[in-house]
């Protein structure tokens, strides 16, 4: 007998619909959750991502070359 997981409404993803008059999915979010997180660490940079390609990009000084480091999207 296989169980399947039942997942509350919150943890799954959002609905996409396609939309023809910007890019071909559009994200519409059904609801907004925010999660607290606590973080201990050395220092904090506020940055914003700038695009680079198909992809985000945000740059750190170089003494960061080789650390570890957490990014959390914050909006």
């Amino acid at each position: 007998m296989i169980i399947e997981p039942r997942w509350p409404v919150e943890m799954m993803a959002p609905k996409r619909e396609q939309n023809p008059d910007t890019s071909p999915f559009v994200e519409e979010p059904q609801f907004i959750r925010k999660t607290k997180f606590e973080v201990y660490g050395e220092e904090l940079i506020e940055k914003e991502v700038k695009q680079s390609g198909n992809s985000g990009r945000v740059y750190l000084p170089p003494e960061w070359v080789g650390k570890h480091v957490k990014i959390i999207r914050i909006e």
